[in-house]
């Protein structure tokens, strides 16, 4: 990557015009951070949101949750739970004591402030795919590891795109970086390559610490405007069923001590690692989600924690994971209600099945998306470019999942419900009368430009157009916007002195060895 001068221009030259040509590839919508005015769908009667806490709580109270991180079982003790071994009960009035302390609403701010988003009220957010093993486009036609070029590619949609609001983890494991040092190339990355808010992994000291310094140096800030609010986040799983790992917990504490974000999701799939009863999961998920955020809030009152759930539902013939169910959709709605319970923000996911990015890939994607909608979502992880249940990155279905994420935002937007004088055009109607058309008179022509959703990769045509201009399918359409992006792509501007010092602290903590790995 190239540290020229040029790389400091903010405005005017032939880097902005790059940039604006590169916008100008196809049609997207401004960058804005979507408000969800709908009503939640709320399956749940109040007597079902109580039966579900009231299972949480006696989770946590009679059967406990196993810690497997030493720091965490003395300040569980430190609070007055029942710590046996790694297994802690803690009573409902403690939880639900720590949990009022949990913000509603908080914000991230990355190295450009113009992309800071909201994490509550009625904002939605999406972001990339993040950590599948595999990569796969329509150029290579098969399933591959993934490289640290792909990851990179990847990033680049990920800034291309206006409707994804913040960068997660790796959109694809660059499995051809040693581990030790892999956060430290894909990070570096990831701030040069996009300007939104980042995610670091809680695997470990080392990793955390890290990512939290490239997030500061990146960003031009002090340790103490670091800390002063949230700049990155993180996610965790539980290990359902009932389980924490060490790492995971490690990671969190460090970053709520320094002010950051935390997302805790368990992964509990109906059928295999929770209840098959969909509300059976959904309590499960509830009560480990919970015994993480009130270790947070005792140990940093008031820190910003968000509530996650990956409740699905697995094929019983097979065992495999399956996602954009109906269960799984009931069960993100379920979860919304929860979250409101609690006051906390809540993060879903974009999640499908499908190995290719075919119809079932859309469909279910499409489930997913709309479920996270309708459950008064804050966060929508794996917006965007995820297929085979998470083991496969793919750029073409990034792109088919934008357009579907732009079509969201559409609805969202006010100007479609509006009902002012020009909106309900009373004087439009009058004019053209029972025999005209609309096409031609005033009221259209002001507005044909805005009035209704332009796709960018959608097909519109008839079939003899569309058959005329070549037969191309959506994915190969797909394929030709993502060459396309690649090759029109303009990094966001970085100060050439913060880059450097970035590059600096990569390569000393590469020299040091990085982070520890037993291979």
């Amino acid at each position: 990557m190239d540290d020229t001068p040029a790389r400091k221009r903010r405005h005017g030259g032939r880097a902005a015009n790059t940039a604006r040509r590169s916008q100008e590839l196809f049609p997207q919508m401004p960058w804005r951070l979507p408000v969800n005015t709908d009503r939640p769908t709320e399956p749940l009667r109040e007597e079902g949101v109580l039966a579900i806490h009231d299972g949480a709580m006696r989770i946590l109270e009679e059967i406990g949750i196993e810690f497997y991180n030493e720091e965490a079982i003395q300040i569980f003790k430190e609070a007055g739970c029942i710590v046996n071994g790694s297994n802690v009960r803690m009573g409902r009035d403690w939880v639900m004591e720590m949990v009022r302390q949990a913000p509603a609403r908080f914000t991230i701010t990355p190295r450009n402030p113009a992309r800071e988003i909201i994490v509550g009220d009625n904002h939605i957010l999406f972001g990339n795919v993040t950590s599948p093993p595999h990569y796969y486009d329509l150029e290579l036609g098969k399933k591959v590891s993934g490289t640290r070029e792909q990851c990179a590619n990847l990033l680049r949609l990920t800034q291309h795109f206006n409707c994804i609001h913040f960068a997660g983890g790796y959109p694809v494991e660059p499995v051809d970086v040693h581990a030790s040092v892999r956060h430290l190339d894909v990070v570096f990355d990831k701030l040069t390559l996009t300007d939104k808010v980042a995610h670091a992994y809680s695997l470990g000291k080392e990793r955390v610490e890290d990512v939290m310094e490239m997030v500061r140096i990146a960003g031009g800030l002090s340790d103490e405007e670091f800390a002063a609010k949230p700049r990155m986040y993180t996610n965790i799983n539980s290990t359902s069923p009932l389980k924490h790992d060490h790492p995971m917990i490690d990671g969190c504490l460090r970053l709520i001590r320094k002010g950051q974000a935390v997302y805790v999701t368990p992964f509990t799939l109906a059928g295999a690692m929770a209840p098959v009863t969909m509300s059976g999961a959904v309590t499960l998920s509830i009560a480990e989600a919970l015994s993480a955020i009130a270790l947070f809030q005792y140990v940093r009152p008031g820190c910003p924690c968000v509530i996650g759930t990956f409740t699905s539902n697995v094929d019983m013939k097979s065992g495999a994971p399956a996602f954009g169910t109906p269960e799984y959709m009931r069960a993100t709605q379920m979860t919304g209600q929860m979250a409101r319970f609690y006051g906390l923000p809540m993060r879903a996911s974009g999640v499908c099945a499908a190995n290719v990015p075919d119809g079932q890939a859309m469909w279910e994607t499409s489930n997913s998306l709309w479920s996270a909608v309708q459950s008064g979502t804050n966060v929508v992880y794996h917006a965007a470019g995820w297929l085979e249940g998470g083991l496969i990155a793919c750029p073409e279905k990034f792109i088919m999942d934008c357009e579907v994420l732009q079509m969201i935002q559409r609805y969202m937007e006010p100007e479609v419900v509006a009902t002012g004088p020009e909106d309900i055009a009373f004087d439009a109607i009058k004019e053209v009368g029972p025999t005209g058309h609309y096409f031609g008179i005033q009221h259209t022509q002001d507005r044909y430009e805005t009035a209704f959703y332009q796709p960018f990769v959608s097909d519109w045509r008839n079939f003899e157009a569309w058959e005329l201009a070549g037969s191309v399918w959506t994915p190969e359409r797909a394929h030709r916007m993502y060459k396309d992006i690649l090759t029109h792509f303009e990094e966001p501007p970085m100060d050439v002195a913060v880059r450097e010092e970035l590059a600096e602290f990569v390569a000393r903590r590469k020299a040091e060895g990085g982070a520890p790995t037993d291979f």
